[in-house]
């Protein structure tokens, strides 16, 4: 289990907006974040033999931060993190072969200050057998996931990390099937011979040690009728200027778009469970 700490200082106020990114404090505040990862994505580029990590932090709902009451904001959409130990990374919300731009944001540029607390369990172990799996699950086990694919078309091995959240079982018939996430995987064209710059949002299922499906998440438009009251403001408006005469670049910027999962990536891989006694 990983978890990310960050401390923001907000001495600069935004130019153009009242509450940047929803923060509603004094300009010099500093508030800290503390968040689980859900997640973790290892990349090997096999012709280089370089690596990288990425990680996919635990949700939120948008929030205006240190504000007393009004805490939700309206129209509401799905906080989330993607992290390498540099950068941070993009998650997609359009199909994979949709082409996006990829500005690459450094976690230091960002006034975060950071660090990263490895929590591990002792005494885990492999299991190798579906009747393992099931005795670990019915015992009330602590279970983590790896699942590794490799990618021909890219050259990269790809192994993402999880808690098994979910998992049903056919104890007679021997047979488990996980269905858990959100997981993080890499969007492996986007590598720049040091990181990955896009990621997608996934959920993986998988019913034996050699096969993994990853079904991903995408924007889906809504009728004209719903976007009436999707959109509209409740409260504090957080795309509120400081002068409504001086606005930035591309304003207004876009809405919150509802989101389904849909894609689904089929691989050949190698799928293992780890076990810690509860």
């Amino acid at each position: 289990m990983l978890t990310k700490v960050a401390k923001k200082p907000y001495s600069f106020p935004d130019p153009y907006y009242k509450y940047e990114g929803g923060f509603v404090g004094n300009p010099g505040d500093m508030y800290h974040v503390r968040f689980n990862t859900q997640s973790r994505c290892k990349i090997r580029h096999e012709k280089t033999g370089l690596e990288t990590e990425i990680f996919l932090g635990s949700p939120c709902r948008a929030e205006y931060t240190i504000a007393n009451r009004n805490l939700f904001q309206v129209p509401s959409f799905e906080y989330r993190m993607a992290f390498s130990k540099n950068n941070q990374i993009k998650i997609s919300h359009r199909p994979s072969e949709e082409k996006e731009p990829l500005a690459v944001s450094k976690l230091q540029n960002d006034r975060v200050e950071y660090s990263f607390n490895i929590r591990t369990h002792e005494n885990s172990v492999e299991l190798k057998e579906a009747q393992d799996v099931i005795d670990a699950t019915l015992s009330g086990d602590l279970l983590n996931a790896e699942s590794t694919y490799y990618d021909e078309n890219m050259g990269f091995t790809v192994t993402v990390e999880f808690p098994v959240n979910l998992i049903n079982l056919n104890e007679e018939g021997n047979q488990f099937q996980v269905c858990t996430g959100p997981i993080l995987v890499p969007d492996l064209s986007s590598w720049d011979g040091k990181d990955i710059r896009r990621s997608f949002l996934a959920h993986v299922a998988f019913t034996s040690f050699d096969h993994v499906e990853l079904i991903l998440r995408r924007e889906v438009d809504v009728s004209e009728d719903e976007k009436r009251w999707i959109s509209e403001p409740r409260g504090i408006d957080r795309n509120e200027l400081l002068d409504p005469g001086n606005r930035p670049p591309n304003y207004p910027p876009r809405r919150w778009q509802a989101t389904t999962y849909n894609e689904i990536w089929e691989f050949a891989a190698r799928n293992v469970f780890y076990k810690s006694t509860n």
